[in-house]
C-alpha cells in the first residue's frame, strides 16, 4: 500500500537500518504465511463448501449454524478496516497536498474520491488485474527513485559514504531515532509486524482464490521476491533521501521523502509516472475495501434480510463502502496523523483477531467453535485497550495475538469435543 512508498521510508529518513527490522519481520511473516499457510487453506477453503471470505470459512469450518461466527468476525473487520482505509485516505491526501500544493483537508477529500470512485466500479477480479499493473509499477518506482538519487550523488559508495558522515547512527541497526540503544521489547515490538500477517482478511482471501493449489510454489517465489526487493528499495529510499534532499522534512512530511525525491530527481513526466505509481500503490489498498463484501453476506442477510437477492447485497455492500469511506476520511481529518502508525494499528487489530483464530482452525483439530469466538473476541479487544494505555511500549499486536491463542486453546479445552463431521473435515484436509 502507500504505507511502503511513504510510511517506511519515512521511518527510514529519521531512523536509517533501525527501521529495517520492520522489514526484516515483514520478509519473515511473509514467508511464514506462504509457507504453512496459504496451501493448507486453499484446500480448506475447497471442502469447507468453497467459502470466500474469512467469515465464511470461519463458520463452514465448524458447520455452525447460529451465525456468530459470521457476524463477530464482521464486526471486527470492519472496525479496523476503517483504521486501514483511513491510512490509505491520509496517504492520497498527502501524495495531492504535495503535488499540488492543496490545503490538507482539500486533498485528502480528492483522494478519498479517486479511491472510493475506483472501488465501487470495480469487483475482485477488476481489483486483482489492476493490481498487477499497479504492483509493476510500484516495483520499478521503488527501484529507481533511490537508485537515481545515488547516481546523482557520485555512485552507491560515494552515497553511503556521506549518509555515514551525515548520520552515523544509520548504519547502526540498534539505535533509534533519539540516540538511545534499541530495547528487547522494542525490538520484539518491530519484529512482531510479521505476524500479522496471518491475520490480514485482504491477503488471506487471495489465498483461497488462487485458481490451484499447484500454482502456490511460484506465487511464493514472486511474493518473496517483491517483498524483500521492495522493502529494501523503501529503506534505502529514507536513508538516500536524508542526503539528497537540501530541505530537512519534519514531523509527517517526512513520509513524503519518496515524493520530494521524485520531483527533484526527474523531469514533470517522468516524475509524473513515478507519482502515479504512488497513487497506485494507494489505490491497491482498495482490494481490501472488497471485504466490505463481508457486511452485505455476513451482518445485513444474516440480521436482517435471510432471503434478499443478490443485486440487493450488490447496492448494500456499494452503500457500506461509502459508509466506511466517510469515517475512515472522519479519522483522518488531522494533518499531524502518522501513515506508518495508522497501518500499525489497523495491522494488530487484523493480526491479533484473526491470526491466532485461523492459525488454531487449520492446524489444531481439538479447536472449538467457542474457542475461535472467544480468541477473535480476545485479541481485538486486548489491541483496542492496549493501544489506548501503550503498556510497557509493547506493540500491541503481541499481547493480543498471546491473548487470543490462549482463549481459543482453553476455552476448546473446556469446550465438549468438536462435532464428528467437523473432525471428519479436518482429517480430510490432512489426507490432501
Amino acid at each position: 500500500s502507500g504505507w511502503m512508498l511513504m510510511g517506511l521510508p519515512g521511518f527510514a529518513y529519521v531512523a536509517g537500518l533501525n527501521a529495517g527490522w520492520i522489514a526484516l519481520g515483514l520478509a519473515l511473516g511473509t514467508w511464514a504465511n506462504w509457507q504453512f499457510i496459504a496451501a493448507r487453506l486453499r484446500v480448506y477453503t475447497e471442502l469447507a463448501n468453497n467459502s470466500l471470505t474469512l467469515p465464511d470459512f470461519f463458520e463452514n469450518r465448524f458447520f455452525a449454524q447460529s451465525g456468530a461466527l459470521r457476524i463477530v468476525p464482521a464486526i471486527f473487520i470492519l472496525i479496523f478496516f476503517i483504521l486501514y482505509t483511513s491510512s490509505g485516505f491520509v496517504a492520497a491526501g498527502r501524495l495531492f497536498e504535495t503535488i499540488f500544493q492543496l490545503p490538507y483537508l482539500t486533498a485528502l477529500l480528492a483522494g478519498a474520491a479517486v479511491v472510493v470512485f475506483y472501488t465501487l466500479v470495480g469487483g475482485f477480479l477488476a481489483v486483482s488485474r489492476t493490481d498487477f499493473i499497479q504492483g509493476v509499477m510500484m516495483f520499478f518506482a521503488i527501484l529507481v527513485v533511490p537508485v537515481g538519487a545515488a547516481i546523482m550523488l557520485g555512485g552507491f559508495t560515494a552515497t553511503a559514504d556521506l549518509i555515514y558522515a551525515e548520520h552515523t547512527s544509520f548504519f547502526s541497526p540498534f539505535t533509534k531515532v533519539d540516540g538511545s540503544t534499541l530495547g528487547f521489547i522494542e525490538f520484539v515490538s518491530l519484529m512482531a509486524w510479521g505476524i500479522g500477517y496471518f491475520g490480514q482478511p485482504h491477503i488471506l482471501v487471495r489465498f483461497m482464490a488462487i485458481r490451484h493449489a499447484e500454482e502456490l510454489p511460484q506465487a511464493t517465489r514472486i511474493a518473496m521476491a517483491w517483498v524483500v526487493i521492495s522493502l529494501s528499495a523503501a529503506i534505502l529510499v529514507g536513508m538516500v533521501g536524508a542526503v539528497y534532499l537540501k530541505t530537512p522534512l519534519t514531523g509527517t512530511a517526512a513520509e513524503t521523502v519518496f515524493l520530494a525525491m521524485a520531483g527533484e530527481l526527474f523531469p514533470p513526466a517522468v516524475a509524473g509516472l513515478i507519482l502515479a505509481a504512488v497513487l497506485a500503490a494507494i489505490m491497491s489498498t482498495a482490494s481490501a475495501q472488497l471485504l466490505v463484501a463481508a457486511f452485505a453476506q455476513d451482518i445485513y442477510r444474516r440480521s436482517f434480510r435471510p432471503h434478499a437477492p443478490q443485486v440487493e447485497l450488490v447496492w448494500v455492500s456499494r452503500l457500506s463502502v461509502l459508509v466506511i469511506a466517510a469515517a475512515a476520511i472522519y479519522l483522518g481529518m488531522s494533518p499531524d496523523n502518522f501513515i506508518l502508525d495508522m497501518v500499525a494499528y489497523a495491522w494488530a487489530g487484523f493480526g491479533a483477531a484473526f491470526g491466532p483464530a485461523l492459525l488454531m482452525c487449520l492446524f489444531w483439530r481439538r479447536t472449538t467453535e467457542r474457542g475461535v469466538l472467544a480468541g477473535i473476541v480476545t485479541g481485538g479487544i486486548t489491541v483496542l485497550v492496549w493501544k489506548q494505555f501503550a503498556l510497557f511500549g509493547l506493540y500491541e499486536i503481541v499481547p493480543g495475538f498471546l491473548f487470543g491463542l490462549l482463549a481459543i486453546y482453553v476455552v476448546s479445552k473446556l469446550d465438549r469435543e468438536p462435532a464428528p463431521e467437523v473432525t471428519a473435515l479436518f482429517d480430510r484436509v490432512d489426507r490432501s
